[in-house]
């Protein structure tokens, strides 16, 4: 598997997901080699099970801005990837992780002649709802050349297919929807959780929560402006854990509102920490306006926290209004403001919902059985490469 992130190295949804699915598979007796980026502390090798992690040098070489970086980051993965390869390791086939890596795994498909597949976990189309600049059209067509490159592609949910078919024009057959997951062992920790909710509200406040990144297509200016509504008629403190280009702007703008002390910006935190977080909320919120899936959703699900989401991509496929959480408009802060009064208003309710999505995340998104999804595709897509002509050439001197 290539991966731009992987943890300790955490920027977005992908790492937990990588993370998640190699250790899955290992525990099927599959043996995943994880080439990744490097990172401060972390070993340049580990083993865990039947999972070998690579860390790849990515920030020696000095580069003007952040293409350039992922140019100069590929060739490294690349490198390192191919000296693996031709060491005599045994590999079926190369699975790459979104945009950032698909030079690197190109290559290496047509260096070594090995299937790729390859999961796009979003695209830049969705992210800034459309291509509006140069930069914006080599990611996206980056993205493009990745997925027709793939033999076939993952997504992680049916809206996500049907973006990557309509915007990036890969053809329906060679698509296959494998939902995210999530390890619902990693919430049964005991705490204290009245002495853990002091760390964030007071007693008297309802505690609202926010998980992801600050930037417009997770929707947190959204949340902002519900916040204004919900705060007439609720004592609540909205805590919003993350870090991205708006939050700089958002806590300024709470605190010349006059609502600075309602709000608690934490920034990144570990974990750990945040999967007690889910268990303590009296509400999680999810306001994105573009959301291919929505792993934070499924977290919160498992933590126990009633959830509001807004009616987008893949969180209108986790989330069924008022049966296992409420859905409210996208890009809607009234209507948001709405779906959360839902649940502070009516306790019994809030507390039926939430039980009923950790039935689902338990049945439906356990990583046991999206790994084996995930191996019946790979075991598709190697059937075909073994009946096909497409093989390794000879070494010639």
């Amino acid at each position: 598997m290539l991966t731009w992130e992987y943890p300790p190295r955490i920027i977005g949804g992908i790492a937990p997901h990588v993370f998640d699915l190699s250790n899955a598979l290992s525990e099927m007796n599959d043996h995943v080699i994880v080439v990744t980026c490097d990172f401060p502390g972390a070993p340049e090798r580990e083993q865990a099970g039947n999972v070998s992690v690579h860390r790849v040098d990515s920030y020696k070489a000095p580069t003007p801005d952040f293409a350039s970086w992922t140019y100069t980051m590929n060739s490294n993965l690349q490198r390192y990837a191919a000296e693996i390869l031709a060491s005599g390791e045994s590999v079926d086939l190369i699975h790459a992780h979104d945009w950032l890596v698909a030079e690197a795994a190109i290559g290496l498909k047509h260096m070594f002649r090995i299937p790729m597949v390859a999961t796009i976990h979003s695209t830049e189309h969705g992210r800034r709802n459309g291509i509006h600049s140069v930069y914006q059209r080599m990611i996206h067509e980056t993205e493009i050349w990745l997925s027709r490159e793939a033999w076939r592609v993952i997504c992680c949910s049916d809206y996500m297919a049907s973006h990557v078919n309509t915007v990036l024009g890969t053809p329906k057959e060679c698509i296959e929807t494998i939902p995210n997951g999530v390890d619902t062992s990693k919430f049964n920790k005991p705490f204290d959780k009245e002495a853990f909710r002091r760390r964030y509200a007071l007693p008297e406040e309802k505690l609202i929560l926010y998980v992801g990144r600050m930037v417009h297509e997770k929707g947190p200016g959204i949340l902002e402006e519900a916040a204004k509504m919900i705060l007439r008629s609720v004592n609540a403190k909205f805590v919003l854990v993350g870090e991205g280009y708006m939050r700089d702007a958002l806590e300024k703008k709470v605190w010349n509102e006059g609502l600075g002390s309602k709000f608690y910006f934490t920034g990144f935190l570990e974990d750990p920490e945040v999967k007690l977080l889910y268990r303590t909320a009296d509400v999680f919120v999810a306001p994105s306006v573009y959301e291919p899936f929505g792993i934070v959703c499924l977290e919160a699900m498992a933590g126990g926290a009633p959830v509001v989401v807004s009616d987008v991509g893949g969180l209108g496929e986790i989330v069924q209004h008022e049966r296992n959480g409420v859905t409210v408009y996208p890009n809607d802060p009234r209507s948001l403001a709405w779906g959360i009064m839902r649940v502070l208003d009516d306790q019994g309710f809030a507390r039926r919902i939430a039980e009923e999505a950790s039935r689902k995340v338990r049945n439906a998104y356990s990583w046991k059985a999206i790994a084996e999804s995930t191996e019946k595709f790979y075991e598709g897509v190697l059937s075909e490469y073994r009946f096909g002509s497409w093989k390794p050439r000879p070494l010639t001197k």
